[in-house]
């Protein structure tokens, strides 16, 4: 799959892409997407969501920091996306850790069409109906084979589901890709898996495959974190290289990097 073109879309177009997300992380969410060339808002008042969402490209959903009021706000902004066919990404952070974020993750699933739903292996397990416990946000073993419980999900709700670790993988049900780029460093840093929602969503927002955003977004991001590694001291300085690694990325270098898998 071809994914570099993608990185100079993204940057020509400049895609606006409205975040209802985790308060731990907007800054790093908005960073990233400004990074990668798009145009970041962050606008979460029930008053405004519905009009923000109608100068968007794209609309990405976060529960990390999730509050009943807040989820209303996330299901009006959704409805709205839909109603103007641009793509919705659900972050499903922190999914089996609680009653609530189960409840609410099967709410927005049933209030509004979700076009990628993004989370980590027990994340996206639990809202695929498994009986798994997630520590926090951080990911815990899942048993049962990822790629076939995300093809499931996939199919079941008509959308394509990402499910980030040491390898991706990106599935719509039918087309399924495992992704192998990235860095260790990155498990190290808070945010990382919100900011690889909010760069999926500037890609989403300049290309209707919802396979091929996910997946070209993801690589560019994991190929600019092994290319910010190389002089990292540590998790902080990793932080800022991250950025700078991908305001100098260029689609060759993607394409040069990039280890993607058809499964």
């Amino acid at each position: 799959m071809e994914v570099g073109s993608l990185l100079e879309e993204v940057r020509r177009k400049a895609p606006v892409v409205h975040h209802l997300t985790n308060w731990v992380t907007i800054y790093d969410c908005a960073n990233i997407v400004k990074v990668f060339g798009a145009s970041p808002v962050m606008a979460h008042a029930p008053e405004e969501v519905e009009e923000m969402v109608g100068i968007a490209s794209a609309l990405v959903l976060n529960i990390g920091t999730l509050t009943v009021e807040f989820v209303e706000s996330m299901k009006k902004a959704a409805r709205r996306a839909n109603a103007r066919s641009i793509p919705v990404v659900l972050d499903v952070c922190g999914a089996g850790a609680t009653r609530l974020r189960d409840a609410k993750c099967a709410e927005l699933l049933e209030a509004a069409r979700i076009d990628l739903v993004k989370g980590n292996a027990s994340e996206i397990a639990r809202v695929a109906g498994e009986a798994v416990a997630t520590r926090g946000v951080d990911a815990a073993e899942v048993e049962k084979d990822l790629a076939e419980l995300a093809r499931a999900l996939a199919r079941a709700r008509s959308c394509t589901v990402v499910v980030t670790g040491r390898e991706d993988i990106v599935t719509d049900g039918v087309s399924t890709f495992r992704i192998k780029n990235g860095h260790e460093m990155m498990s190290r840093v808070v945010g990382t898996g919100c900011m690889a929602a909010s760069v999926i969503g500037a890609f989403a927002g300049v290309e209707r495959e919802r396979v091929r955003a996910a997946v070209a977004g993801l690589v560019s991001y994991e190929v600019a974190a092994e290319l910010a590694a190389r002089s990292a001291r540590g998790p902080g300085s990793f932080k800022e290289a991250l950025f700078d690694a991908v305001a100098g990325l260029d689609a060759s270098t993607v394409e040069q990097m990039k280890r993607v898998v058809a499964s």
